[in-house]
């Protein structure tokens, strides 16, 4: 936690030491209008940021075990995931979406291999839920076969949210789905003419 509070001792001197800092955070006070909704993993190495070089303001994040996207319902209870791409949708209006997967995924690996999450029921309950129960076996360290499949799946589910629809059909927004490998900081992006996954 130390580290943690350095860094922010130390972004805070830098603000207050450079005018254009100040000025770059302080337009964020007037309100958001970032370019994109980025859908990822909660997995600590997956940094958005980072992998697109977005300045603070650029991407409004959703962050959930395996970049899962709840199926739409109309009658499904509340939920952040949903009020998330909503307000994206519908408030902020992005023009894209990008579903970001990634290799060595603990929560797409844990459901391809069917393994046992009794330990961490609320885990298992989320996986079982959210996570399709026809992922391709993948015994590989980085699932890459698995996550792909996923962030198709997760693609297709964005398609069936209204709010989602409406602009595609609009043609008011686009959707990426992208494979981000932790080992080498790659991202491959899916072409859908080809139904592969090839480097940006």
């Amino acid at each position: 936690m130390e580290t943690f509070i350095q860094h922010a001792r130390g972004l805070t001197a830098r603000i207050a030491d450079r005018r254009e800092e100040r000025e770059t955070y302080g337009r964020l006070a007037a309100g958001q209008s970032p370019l994109a909704l980025f859908i990822t993993c909660s997995d600590s190495r997956v940094v958005p940021a980072l992998i697109t070089g977005a300045r603070p303001g650029e991407l409004f994040e959703l962050r959930t075990a395996g970049n899962a996207v709840p199926a739409y319902r109309e009658d499904m209870a509340a939920c952040a995931e949903a009020a998330t791409i909503e307000y994206a949708m519908r408030v902020l209006r992005v023009a894209d979406i990008v579903v970001c997967g990634h290799s060595h995924c603990g929560a797409v690996g844990a459901k391809a291999r069917g393994e046992d999450l009794t330990g961490a029921p609320a885990v298992r309950d989320w996986l079982a839920q959210q996570l399709s129960d026809h992922l391709p076996a993948d015994e590989e360290p980085t699932v890459a076969a698995a996550v792909q499949h996923h962030v198709r799946e997760q693609l297709d589910r964005l398609r069936g949210y209204p709010c989602v629809q409406e602009r595609l059909d609009a043609g008011e927004v686009n959707l990426h789905g992208w494979f981000y490998e932790v080992h080498t900081g790659l991202v491959a992006a899916h072409h859908p003419a080809s139904d592969l996954f090839l480097p940006l």
